[in-house]
């Protein structure tokens, strides 16, 4: 089945509020495997499988929100990243908005 019509599906099943809660959800579950990795205490597949959680809820609320917006964003944080790396003067600090 293509991505799009799981994604629809998904959204019928459950709706659109549980799919913002199950991003979260998901969200902190990578967070939680990136301490337990940086601890020794998962592996790193572990790291992986909650990696492709949050990939799989990036698409479905890429899908939500827009491809077309979402890329846009995108880019202008892109570029935004790529101007901070070549200024000397900001090498330690980190983007504004992520």
């Amino acid at each position: 089945m293509p991505m799009e019509q799981l994604y629809q599906a998904t959204l019928e099943k459950w709706g659109e509020e549980a799919q913002y809660d199950q991003a979260v959800e998901e969200c902190a579950e990578l967070i939680a495997a990136l301490k337990h990795f940086r601890r020794g205490k998962v592996d790193q597949q572990a790291v992986i499988d909650e990696l492709a959680d949050v990939t799989l809820m990036l698409g479905q609320l890429t899908w939500m929100f827009g491809a077309d917006a979402v890329e846009k964003s995108v880019q202008k944080k892109l570029e935004k990243l790529s101007r901070l790396l070549e200024s000397p003067d900001q090498q330690q600090e980190e983007p504004e908005d992520g």
